[in-house]
């Protein structure tokens, strides 16, 4: 394949501020500025697993005893090629990789184009482009003595997720086994267990037990009805969380224990069960297990890698390394108010496994689990929410703000027309309890026809009739008199909350000012917004962590990967025109963190007018003295026009991400009156465009 040749390919792009989406057709020329790539590749976690130290150098010590002579050395997953050309030098060493090329082969298989594209750069630069082969396919879809000449005697991958099975590791081994693979293969990874313990949580429990959480709420909404649990909770699998930062706030009631083996040097089975009977080491309530997994790279056993909490240190080979964030641990929550253990009580627990993921039953739930799938009316109405924004919907500050505010705007409306406009199921529900006379069409972008058969189901439970509620069915580009009943919108509210959007950075939520642009011309002359404006605030940042995982890459294990720094957004040593992307992070998820500044507005996000460009302008004074490796930007939520309740979306709160921008270089600061020097302020200017939906911000430390 020529150094020029040309690929297309399509790419998913969202409007932020519509939520509209298109495909559209991305040329790959090899002449391309890699400039180019950036949208596609900046948000990912490639750097952040190049920039693992731990693991680089578990896999080349592994690789290094396994390739000890030509062979076919088969890479699945290749990213960037370090792993193939860790088994190209493997397999020459003694000699230069010219001269066993003849009589050893590397193949590299990699699907995802955009990756391919930097791997063939990256394998220039290190001189191995002739030596190591690229193919452009999913495993599954090789052929023997059609893409490559012969079964592979090693394979080397790196196709695991925090839960080790949700990148298809098992569909994926099994083909490879069966078709690609010759018999009694070597592997590297060798092995993987996968390791659970038992952790009481109230944080935890909060992430999904909603309906016990509103039982002892004194506001009167319900959003999951008593009798009706199962069509509003989280979905049953393990989530992916970094559990170190809540460690202090857990009590362990068990040792850790092993759940399941999976061996990459043979074929897995497509699915297992084990039963565990689990000792509780304390008196309590288990609310969640929380997962990991080690990793045997070579035969021996003696080289491991493991994503343990650091809490678990009474075996070298699952002690913890450097925060990262490409593999996380994993909490599985045990449903409704958790399970009761005492000290030295055997718990039984049932783990099973298919293809993409590992779920575990306790025996007390499973007859209730097995009747509350009978009733497949209830079913039906299911609705799937993030951990987080349960945890937003039981949060009694957080509900005692939104409906204070509710009330208010009915006291001084009669019979008022109010529009949802965003997927708030909170909202639509409180404001037709607690106002008799209203009548509310709710928009749910996301939820749609979803969200209208679980207003129907909780109905009776909250008091208001559905002849009061409408959702609109069809997705429209403006609404009109005619959608309203020739009636003015007297209320227009949101949180502003987006189905399927958790993870988006804080402005993309600006999307609620463009909503509210759309509906100009059907808003009454005294129409209440709320919320009535957007703040946008940051805070000077100390984040080693999370920079030292995002930093520029030079060389790995031998290997320059200096040509991959600008298109995966890497920060540290890049030109100004190259500045690292914004990341959307819960900042209290990002390992050591420390808030070196106050905190300060930077603009604001005018709602009672229609969307336009806008921009600001902060003074941002140091307060401790450290090293600042970048800012958080977030928006508070301004819902009334007296400023008397504003929602903080900050690094302060769990349950919302924050933008954040990681500086080229950590720059050294102090406060005022600090001996120690450096800078002791930053201004920050900021600019929204409304066209793009696009925050553009520069800074100067001083």
């Amino acid at each position: 394949m020529s150094s020029a040749s040309t690929h297309r390919m399509f790419q998913l792009r969202v409007d932020p501020l519509t939520g509209n989406s298109e495909w559209v057709v991305i040329e790959e020329d090899e002449s391309t500025p890699q400039n180019d790539q950036k949208p596609l590749l900046a948000s990912t976690s490639y750097l952040d697993m190049l920039n693992d130290t731990r693991r680089n150098r578990a896999y080349r010590a592994a690789i290094d005893k396994t390739v000890t002579k030509p062979c076919h050395v088969l890479d699945i997953g290749a990213g960037t090629g370090l792993l193939s050309m860790m088994a190209a030098r493997a397999m020459a060493s003694g000699g230069s990789v010219e001269s066993s090329s003849s009589k050893g082969t590397v193949t590299a298989c990699e699907s995802y184009l955009p990756m391919v594209k930097l791997m063939r750069k990256v394998l220039r630069v290190n001189g191995m482009e002739k030596i190591v082969r690229i193919i452009n396919k999913r495993s599954d879809e090789l052929e023997v003595g059609v893409d490559i000449s012969s079964r592979a005697d090693i394979l080397v991958s790196e196709i695991l997720d925090s839960e080790l099975l949700g990148e298809g590791l098992i569909p994926t081994l099994q083909h490879a086994h069966d078709k690609l693979l010759v018999q009694n293969p070597q592997t590297v990874p060798y092995r993987a267990t996968t390791y659970g313990q038992l952790v009481e949580s109230t944080h935890l429990w909060k992430l999904h037990d909603l309906c016990n959480i509103e039982a002892k709420a004194s506001d009167d909404i319900h959003i999951v009805p008593a009798g009706v649990e199962t069509v509003h909770f989280v979905k049953q699998q393990q989530f992916p969380m970094h559990c170190d930062v809540i460690s202090e706030e857990m009590k362990m009631l068990s040792e850790p224990f092993k759940i399941f083996d999976f061996d990459f040097w043979k074929r897995p089975d497509s699915c297992g069960e084990t039963e565990l009977h689990i000792k509780a080491t304390s008196d309590g309530t288990a609310h969640a297990i929380v997962s990991w997994w080690v990793l045997q790279l070579d035969t021996e056993g003696t080289i491991f890698y493991s994503t343990a909490p650091k809490w678990i240190n009474c075996h070298s080979k699952m002690s913890a390394g450097e925060w990262c964030d490409h593999w996380k641990q994993c909490v599985w929550f045990i449903q409704g108010k958790g399970l009761s253990v005492c000290k030295d009580e055997r718990v039984h627990l049932h783990a099973i496994h298919n293809e993409t993921s590992i779920s575990f039953d306790f025996k007390s739930q499973l007859q209730r689990k097995e009747a509350a799938n009978h009733d497949s009316s209830i079913q039906n109405c299911h609705l799937t929410l993030s951990p987080e924004r349960l945890g937003i919907y039981g949060d009694s500050e957080w509900r005692c703000s939104m409906l204070k505010v509710i009330k208010n705007v009915l006291r001084q409306k009669v019979s008022p027309l109010s529009v949802v406009a965003d997927d708030s199921i909170f909202l639509t529900i409180a404001i037709a309890q607690l106002s008799k006379t209203s009548h509310v069409i709710s928009l749910f972008p996301g939820l749609r026809e979803k969200g209208a058969q679980y207003l129907q189901l909780v109905a009776d439970t909250n008091g208001y009739s559905m002849d009061r509620i409408e959702v609109l069915k069809r997705r429209r580009p403006q609404l009109t008199m005619h959608d309203t009943h020739q009636k003015k919108v007297d209320l227009l509210i949101g949180e502003p909350f987006y189905y399927g959007s958790d993870g988006v950075l804080p402005w993309q939520n600006l999307r609620f000012w463009n909503e509210r642009t759309m509906l100009d011309s059907i808003l009454s002359k005294d129409v209440l917004i709320m919320p009535c404006k957007g703040i946008l605030r940051t805070c000077a940042m100390s984040l080693p962590d999370l920079w030292r995982s995002r930093c520029c890459l030079e060389e790995i294990e031998g290997f320059d990967h200096s040509v991959v720094n600008a298109t995966l957004g890497a920060c540290g040593g890049l030109p100004e025109s190259q500045e690292s992307p914004y990341l959307a992070f819960s900042v209290w998820q990002c390992g050591e963190i420390k808030k070196l500044s106050e905190i300060c507005n930077v603009m604001e996000f005018d709602f009672l007018r229609p969307i336009s460009s806008c921009s600001g302008q902060a003074q941002v004074e140091i307060t401790e003295p450290g090293i600042c490796h970048g800012y958080a930007l977030w928006i508070d939520w301004v819902m009334d026009a007296e400023n008397a309740t504003v929602i903080s979306t900050g690094p302060d709160q769990r349950y919302w991400k924050q933008g954040v921008k990681l500086l080229t270089q950590p720059v050294v600061v102090g406060g005022q009156g600090c001996s120690s020097g450096g800078c002791s302020s930053m201004v920050l200017e900021a600019s929204f465009d409304p066209s793009s939906g696009e925050l553009i911000t520069k800074h100067t430390f001083s």
